[in-house]
């Protein structure tokens, strides 16, 4: 799946940088001629020619870049929802519960990711063995500014 997508997303992306490289080239082509003319009826051709055909290349491919990068990231995005939903237990079956009845961690303590806006279970797959995850600050979490992870689904504290 990945490899289709990015197939389709590269060409898009290599048209943008021509496209960009041929309307610098030109807009640089129409400036060298029009400043080597004196009156504007000469410098007339050198701007149909070069320069307006380079400004609308270099419109052109800032377009392309701007959607093979959306492309791009709508093809990571669908990459990371297979491989969350091919991290799903094949227990669940087995024991007679769906698989988004139980959550995916159970441990109480709380942690989060400095500048984050959740907070997760410690076993959550998201922050389980990031050095940088943190326990949840109490004033952080009673003024509402973190939400609950839905992936771990915690339950909030009250002390």
């Amino acid at each position: 799946m990945r490899t289709a997508r990015l197939r389709t997303v590269h060409p898009v992306l290599w048209a943008g940088w021509a496209a960009l490289a041929a309307g610098a080239v030109l807009c640089v082509l129409g400036w060298y001629g029009v400043s080597g003319e004196l009156y504007a009826e000469r410098q007339l051709p050198y701007l149909a020619s070069c320069t307006v055909p380079g400004a609308a290349l270099i419109v052109a491919g800032a377009v392309l870049l701007t959607h093979g990068r959306g492309a791009l990231a709508a093809a990571r995005v669908e990459e990371l929802y297979g491989l969350l939903v091919a991290a799903e237990p094949t227990g669940a079956e087995e024991s007679g519960t769906a698989a988004g009845d139980a959550p995916l961690a159970v441990s109480g303590d709380l942690l989060m990711v400095p500048g984050g806006t959740l907070w997760h279970r410690a076993d959550c797959p998201l922050v389980a063995g990031k050095v940088e995850s943190i326990p949840v600050d109490a004033k952080l979490l009673a003024s509402g500014e973190l939400g609950p992870c839905p992936i771990c689904e915690p339950v909030e504290e009250t002390d």
